[in-house]
């Protein structure tokens, strides 16, 4: 079913206020204040650990829908940034044209913005090769008349926290599929689509790679992996090894989800792998429900640091202090979307 679309968006992108550079301050950790959206407010943070920030991130507010995604890019913030400029606006075009918003409609703007960051790849080809190796997992969502749509590839996820029966807990609900060849479904679904191949992917060292290279199974770019011809080419191979394809072992295609927004539903929270690898779902929705909502996305961004420092029997305030780059070594660039809803209509 298609729902129509009201795109006079005032954009809200991660040019936000930062830490600045105060005494026990952390100069890499940005957020931003407590904005309005159609049904309620959002609060969006941000920390790097790379040296370049991979991670990029969007909301799109207007008076009837709200648009949000999380990027995250590997092998450099090439196709995060390619997708966080264009992939909205091909899911407006497409939308205007086709009358609405659909499961169809975001399909297709995920084709297009795959297709548009292949030809750019082509383009750069003589001059950068190594662009074929770039890629970016993305998470999107959308609300419109009472009906949520999320859309993914890669392992960002999105989380719904939602009341509980009792009406003063609440519970979390998982709300996108992690293609993340950690999870065992991830494998059994490769080693399907590559029979013959024993090698479709590797464990080193406690961590699944597919073909020993790359964890997650879905992304935008990554053209090297899903074009055989690209990492057969001479070019290519001065920057990177060779790697044996027969056939495409990563897809563009979304796992896309719509649910009907009720009541009893409280908030979202949109984040990129870096903050699921330290807070579980529960915990982190336990967060944004007990406490105040201004800064909440960088309440749970801290909340995640803290869990990275305990691993290495460290305080927050050890890594708050390291210089980009160094802290890659203790967390990921960690994004997060905290989406409130307020205003539902009653169903």
């Amino acid at each position: 079913m298609l729902r129509r679309l009201c795109w006079h968006p005032v954009q809200r992108c991660f040019g936000w206020c930062g830490g600045g550079c105060g005494a026990g301050v952390d100069g890499l950790l940005w957020h931003t204040g407590l904005k309005p959206h159609a049904s309620g407010d959002f609060s969006i943070a941000v920390v790097q650990a790379n040296n370049s920030l991979e991670d990029q991130g969007k909301v799109l507010a207007s008076p009837s829908a709200t648009y949000f995604g999380v990027f995250d890019g590997h092998g450099g913030p090439e196709a995060s940034r390619f997708v966080n400029n264009r992939l909205f606006s091909h899911l407006h075009e497409i939308a205007s044209e086709q009358g609405g918003l659909s499961v169809e409609v975001i399909r297709k703007a995920f084709i297009a913005t795959e297709e548009e960051f292949l030809q750019l790849v082509k383009r750069s080809w003589l001059s950068r090769p190594s662009i074929a190796s770039v890629g970016s997992c993305c998470l999107v969502g959308a609300i419109t008349d009472n009906v949520l749509y999320v859309a993914n590839l890669g392992d960002s996820r999105a989380v719904l926290g939602k009341q509980g029966s009792d009406g003063r807990s609440v519970m979390a609900e998982r709300l996108s599929r992690d293609h993340n060849v950690a999870e065992e479904d991830v494998r059994k679904e490769l080693a399907e689509l590559h029979p013959d191949d024993s090698r479709i992917v590797l464990c080193n060292r406690g961590v699944w790679r597919i073909k020993g290279i790359i964890q997650v199974s879905r992304s935008i770019g990554d053209v090297y992996l899903k074009k055989p011809s690209f990492s057969r080419d001479p070019l290519f191979q001065q920057c990177a090894a060779p790697i044996p394809l027969k056939r495409p072992v990563m897809t563009s295609e979304p796992s896309i989800r719509t649910r009907k927004l009720m009541q009893r539903d409280l908030f979202l929270i949109f984040a990129s792998d870096g903050l699921w690898e330290q807070l579980s779902d529960e915990a982190a929705v336990d967060i944004v429900f007990k406490n105040p909502r201004p800064g909440i996305a960088k309440r749970l961004v801290r909340a995640a640091l803290t869990e990275a420092a305990k691993k290495s029997e460290m305080k927050y305030d050890d890594i708050k202090h390291m210089e980009k780059g160094m802290r890659r070594h203790y967390h990921d660039d960690i994004t997060v979307i905290v989406i409130y809803l307020d205003h539902l209509e009653a169903t």
